[in-house]
């Protein structure tokens, strides 16, 4: 076996253990990048509680079950109401964070509604809120983040403009979506991006390059996971050789790198982990991951927000949700920061950096 320098691998030795089948070495990896997460951020696992407030979105995202074009889909929006009732029971849940994630939309009555949202949660319940919500203009980050939000996830999807173009329709821009990675910097977010993993065309190098780009682009926190087919989409077409056990591999693999190369980020654990294997979500915090996202809302519109095949724990209620979360996490020894809001720690040292 090639012997690597785990603390500072290059991008040929990334390439080599993004494309190798050997399941020692890739116990190595695994393992290696396990020991990294212990000395930069613990075993700790943060819960970010997850609503999923609205599958209505003006994007028609190829890969995407909710995509504006899917007539098969039963549209809804959640009321402020049924939103405030999930914070607060994650709330007292001692869960210290909370997500709000649905399709994309950019008009002032989303804006504003959100923006009320997030007066609501802060006034009340003192959350860390992080939004997973698309493309905005900076105006609408800024009055986002005054509102109370102090984290956001926009994945890239592919840092290749090839690829993402071939996974996009014509009105989605890989420099709007770049831009918008820097405004969110610019209204002090801890800043998440990610892409989809084991796409058509896509390489051991390509993936690589995304790493890279996490690096570059200084990102605080990283929610990726193994693309995973919708058969209501024109992209279940190109997926004829399509194998979860190989895209689960892939998913692995890239938690532990990111894990390897950027140390001190908070990576999440992604539901598409434990579509693709029961144990999925387990196997991502033991390579390296540190967050997992369990839904908090009470709702029937769970089975409306289907973004691939075979999501799980649909009819879960949010407390049998954290239980099986907390079962799970506890079997590999992990502990879970309940009451703490389990920031970035690379968010922390470069606001440390810019402030020194």
């Amino acid at each position: 076996m090639k012997k690597y320098n785990w603390d500072n691998l290059s991008k040929t030795d990334m390439i080599e253990l993004m494309s190798t089948d050997d399941k020692l070495l890739l116990q190595r990896l695994y393992d290696e990048a396990y020991k990294v997460k212990i000395k930069y951020v613990g075993n700790t696992v943060y819960f970010r509680g997850l609503v999923e407030f609205s599958n209505i979105c003006t994007k028609d995202c190829l890969y995407c079950g909710i995509r504006k074009g899917n007539d098969k889909v039963e549209r809804y929006c959640l009321s402020k109401e049924d939103i405030l009732k999930s914070a607060k029971w994650a709330y007292d849940n001692k869960y210290a964070s909370f997500v709000l994630q649905s399709g994309e939309r950019t008009d002032e009555e989303f804006v504003s509604f959100v923006e009320d949202v997030l007066y609501e949660i802060k006034n009340r319940y003192g959350l860390g809120v992080t939004l997973s919500l698309g493309e905005e203009t900076r105006e609408t980050y800024r009055r986002w983040r005054k509102a109370g939000a102090s984290r956001y996830l926009l994945r890239i999807e592919s840092s290749n403009p090839e690829i993402y173009k071939l996974i996009h329709p014509e009105d989605c821009d890989f420099q709007a979506r770049l831009q918008a990675i820097e405004d969110l910097r610019a209204e002090d977010y801890q800043v998440g991006t990610g892409v989809m993993i084991g796409l058509p065309a896509q390489t051991a190098e390509d993936l690589v390059n995304d790493i890279l780009f996490f690096k570059e682009h200084d990102i605080d926190m990283i929610g990726m996971g193994p693309y995973i087919v919708h058969h209501d989409t024109p992209m279940a077409s190109m997926m004829k050789d399509y194998d979860p056990k190989h895209q689960l591999e892939l998913g692995l693999k890239m938690i532990a790198l990111t894990r390897l190369y950027l140390k001190d980020v908070n990576i999440a654990s992604t539901t598409a982990l434990q579509t693709l294997d029961y144990l999925g979500r387990e196997r991502g915090l033991l390579a390296g991951a540190n967050i997992c996202m369990p839904v908090v809302y009470e709702s029937e519109n769970r089975k409306n927000y289907l973004l691939y095949d075979n999501k799980p724990a649909l009819t879960e209620t949010s407390e049998e949700n954290m239980k099986a979360f907390e079962k799970s996490i506890h079997r590999i020894g992990e502990n879970i920061g309940y009451g703490v809001m389990g920031n970035s720690p690379h968010y922390k040292k470069r606001k440390e950096d810019n402030n020194g």
